[in-house]
C-alpha cells in the first residue's frame, strides 16, 4: 500500500482536447514528490481506426446506463493495437519530453491487469427491451499486481497504464479505463484518485457539485449521462476498495492535476 502515490485518469477527450501544458509540471511535480500512476483512455481515437480500417464500431447500453463498446475479436485487435500502441506511446513521449521517466505498460505487462471475461451482457436495444447477448472480448478486472507499480515507482519511474486486461485464457480484453483507475487506486490504496475529463466536474440541474461522499453519489447514478456515470460510478469502487479521496475534474485548465490534488477545483468525492 503506497498512501501517498496519486493516480491519474486522463480521458479520452481531455486527450482529444489537449491537455494544458501545465498538466506535465504538475505531473512531473507529483512524480518527484509523492509517485505517480497515469492512466489512460482513448475511445475515441480506437473508433477512428477501426472506421478507416472498415470496421464499424457497435455501442451498447446496459439497464443501468453504462454505455461501452461491443468488442468483438476483430475489434478487441485493433482497440489494443491503438490503446496499448499508439495512444499509450504517444503519452510516453509527451511525459518524456517534459522530464518524467515515464514507462508504457498495457495490463498484461507483468499481468498488470487480470480480469475475467464476461460471458454474457444484459444490453436495452433500440426499442428499449433488455436482450441478453454474448460478452465478447469485454473483462471485469479481479486482481491488479501493485508490485509492479510500486517497484517502478520506487526506482523512480512513472507507470503509463493503458486500459486492456489479460484474461484467464491469455486473452486481450477491453476493460474500462475509469474502472481500471478506481481499481488501481483501492490496490494501491492511493492519497487521491484524479479522473480528468473535458467538464469541470460533476453537474446536476446545470450546476457543479463540489463534495459527495461515496452515498450521495450512488443516488445520483441515474440523473446522470452516459459520459459520467461511469465516473461516479468508478469513484465509489476507488473509495470502497481504499482509495482515501476522488476528484473529478477538467484537463483543460491551468495546472489541471496540482489544483484537483488540492480540491479547489472539480468534485471531490469521499467515502461515506
Amino acid at each position: 500500500m503506497m498512501a501517498m502515490v496519486v493516480v491519474v485518469k486522463i480521458g479520452g477527450n481531455a486527450l482529444k482536447g489537449g491537455l494544458h501544458p501545465t498538466f506535465f509540471e504538475d505531473a512531473r511535480k507529483l512524480a518527484d514528490e509523492r509517485g505517480l500512476v497515469v492512466i489512460h483512455g482513448g475511445a475515441k481515437e480506437v473508433t477512428e481506426v477501426a472506421t478507416k480500417l472498415g470496421k464499424q464500431q457497435v455501442f451498447v447500453t446496459s439497464p443501468q446506463g453504462f454505455r461501452s463498446r461491443y468488442t468483438d475479436l476483430e475489434t478487441i485487435q485493433i482497440y489494443m493495437m491503438v490503446m496499448a500502441g499508439r495512444v499509450n506511446k504517444e503519452l510516453v513521449a509527451a511525459l518524456q519530453q517534459h522530464g518524467l521517466n515515464a514507462v508504457g505498460l498495457s495490463g498484461l505487462d507483468g499481468a498488470l491487469l487480470k480480469a475475467t471475461r464476461k460471458k454474457r451482457l444484459v444490453i436495452i436495444d433500440e426499442r428499449g427491451r433488455k436482450r441478453i447477448i454474448d460478452g465478447g472480448y469485454t473483462g471485469t478486472i479481479k486482481e491488479v499486481n501493485t508490485e509492479l507499480l510500486t517497484r517502478l515507482i520506487e526506482l523512480g519511474y512513472t507507470p503509463v497504464v493503458a486500459p486492456v486486461a489479460i484474461g484467464e485464457e491469455y486473452e486481450f480484453l477491453n476493460v474500462d479505463g475509469d474502472r481500471v483507475a478506481a481499481r488501481v487506486a483501492a490496490a494501491l490504496g492511493a492519497d487521491k484518485l484524479v479522473i480528468l475529463t473535458d467538464v469541470e466536474g460533476v453537474y446536476i440541474d446545470d450546476a457543479l457539485v463540489k463534495n459527495l461522499t461515496a452515498s450521495e453519489a450512488r443516488r445520483l447514478l441515474k440523473k446522470l449521462g452516459a459520459g459520467m456515470i461511469t465516473k461516479v460510478y468508478a469513484s465509489i469502487e476507488a473509495l470502497e476498495g481504499g482509495a482515501k479521496r476522488v476528484v473529478i475534474s477538467s484537463g483543460l485548465i491551468e495546472h489541471p492535476l496540482l489544483r484537483a490534488v488540492d480540491e479547489t477545483v472539480g468534485t471531490v468525492v469521499i467515502g461515506g
